[in-house]
């Protein structure tokens, strides 16, 4: 019999601190946030780049561009899970197209979801930089990845899971580390 141990590092609060450092830090790193787009990776990534997006508005009073990018055909282990349920790319009017681009994702373990969102976005477009920004970095990389923005470095053994939970999705915000005992 397996038991699990659970553990909320982030509470709803938490991540909203997280996002508006990022969106700070954003800013700063693009000098204002000018042809910037805002693309998350689904599902959760998706939620947190409109939120950030909601962040950037608030402090700069423009619109920025955000939408989501699929990369359910351009994962490494697709073999492996082959009934995964693709999620519609959403690019913003203007594309990509010599503009700043920061991809957002949930969680930073071993680098493959950001290399296949990497492939996937430069099979839409061209953009000027790429920057990533996640929620939680836990560790672990196989791929060269590095994120420029991070909401909170959480070191874990690989034998425990990262959750994140969105209130758009799952009711409720947190961020909870899961060991199996």
């Amino acid at each position: 019999m397996t038991s699990t141990k659970e553990k909320v590092v982030l509470t709803a609060a938490d991540i909203e601190r997280a996002l508006t450092r990022i969106a700070y830090e954003v800013i700063e790193c693009t000098k204002g946030g000018a042809d910037l787009v805002i693309l998350g990776i689904p599902t959760r990534g998706a939620t947190l780049a409109k939120r950030l997006a909601q962040q950037l508005r608030k402090i700069t009073n423009t619109d920025v561009a955000v939408g989501s990018l699929d990369i359910t055909m351009y994962r490494d282990d697709l073999a492996d899970q082959p009934l995964r349920t693709p999620h519609p790319t959403s690019v913003p009017a203007g594309g990509i197209d010599n503009r700043t681009v920061v991809l957002v994702d949930d969680v930073l373990y071993t680098g493959r979801t950001v290399n296949s969102a990497l492939d996937a976005l430069f099979d839409i477009g061209r953009p000027k930089r790429v920057l990533l920004a996640v929620l939680v970095d836990r560790g672990h990389r196989e791929l060269p990845i590095r994120p420029d923005f991070v909401g909170k470095n959480l070191p874990t053994s690989k034998s425990e899971s990262v959750e994140i939970h969105c209130q758009e999705i799952d009711g409720t915000d947190a961020v909870i580390i899961t060991e199996a005992k």
